[in-house]
């Protein structure tokens, strides 16, 4: 089916997406209100006019650094994930990574989560190599949701990392189509990463290669312009394989000033214990039914920050 057809047969099927919750380790999740559903929602009007989660519109590049960033040409395990935050429509990104359910997305934990209390974002679906209104590999709605509680609880800049477990389609698992990445834990502070995401124009992404670098214990930095809203949770990947389009995701961008207040400068979270835990959850947690008590459901709506 062309992609066009398929989004059109997708935003037709009213559903109701799950968005559950972790267990002791993250923090609660929702399950959305009775209505359309998330892929009800998203018609390609809403698409168009979703606007970057955060801001980031600074277009003057630090001195010494360049606009250095370009149109991918494809990028089909990085994606859109769009989220509505009250009456607001906004997109960040987000990119599959390796699992055993072979559901499992990487973001920053602000794309999906406001912290401080405020809850989970709703009507979240995720359109791998979304381009321009158009989904070419279709529109995937959402299983479960998950934050570590530090994040939900104090918008820790250290913990702004969000792991999303996808719903399959006709039978199939996201990564069965499109692979995935890997993901390493306790990288080293300078690495070759490429960095791929969707800017404030959300068109289409944009991918950039360099090293990064340490800011703190905690945080690694990026140099790179272009990267503006709607980049947060864009994977660092390193070791990328121009054949196979994979890697290994060292970080997204996220953590301190989550992401960055330029577009020229970014950063992410250091992938360390606390993240290595929430990743162990989500994969335990992930394409398999929830045990009786192992998780605590809320009926409530979602209340975003601005």
């Amino acid at each position: 089916m062309r992609a066009g057809a398929r989004l059109r047969a997708l935003i037709a099927v009213a559903g109701l997406a799950a968005v559950a919750v972790a267990s002791a380790c993250s923090a609660p999740a929702a399950i959305p209100p009775p209505g359309r559903g998330p892929i009800g929602y998203w018609n390609r009007n809403r698409l168009l006019h979703a606007r970057p989660l955060r801001g980031r519109y600074a277009l003057v590049p630090t001195p010494g650094q360049s606009y250095n960033a370009h149109t991918a040409r494809i990028a089909p395990r990085v994606g859109a994930l769009f989220v509505r935050q009250g009456s607001a429509n906004h997109f960040c990104t987000a990119s599959v990574v390796t699992s055993p359910g072979r559901d499992l997305l990487i973001t920053a934990a602000h794309c999906i989560n406001g912290g401080k209390g405020s809850g989970y974002r709703q009507d979240i679906v995720f359109i791998p190599d979304y381009r321009d209104g158009q989904a070419p590999f279709g529109v995937w709605t959402v299983r479960r949701l998950l934050v570590a509680p530090g994040w939900a609880s104090n918008a820790d800049p250290d913990l702004d990392v969000g792991f999303v477990v996808l719903d399959p389609q006709n039978g199939q698992n996201i990564e069965d189509i499109l692979g995935a990445n890997r993901l390493a834990f306790h990288p080293r502070y300078q690495s070759l990463v490429r960095v791929t995401g969707y800017p404030a124009s959300g068109d289409a992404p944009i991918t950039c290669l360099n090293y990064t670098s340490r800011l703190s214990a905690t945080q690694l930095r990026f140099v790179c312009g272009g990267f503006t809203g709607g980049t947060s949770g864009s994977p660092w990947v390193m070791r990328f394989d121009r054949l196979t389009r994979t890697g290994t995701i060292v970080g997204v961008i996220g953590g301190y000033q989550q992401g960055g207040d330029t577009d020229s400068i970014s950063y992410s979270a250091y992938l360390g214990p606390a993240i290595q835990r929430l990743y162990r959850e989500a994969i335990a947690t992930g394409g398999a039914a929830p045990r009786p008590g192992q998780f605590h459901l809320l009926l409530s709506t979602y209340v975003g920050r601005s």
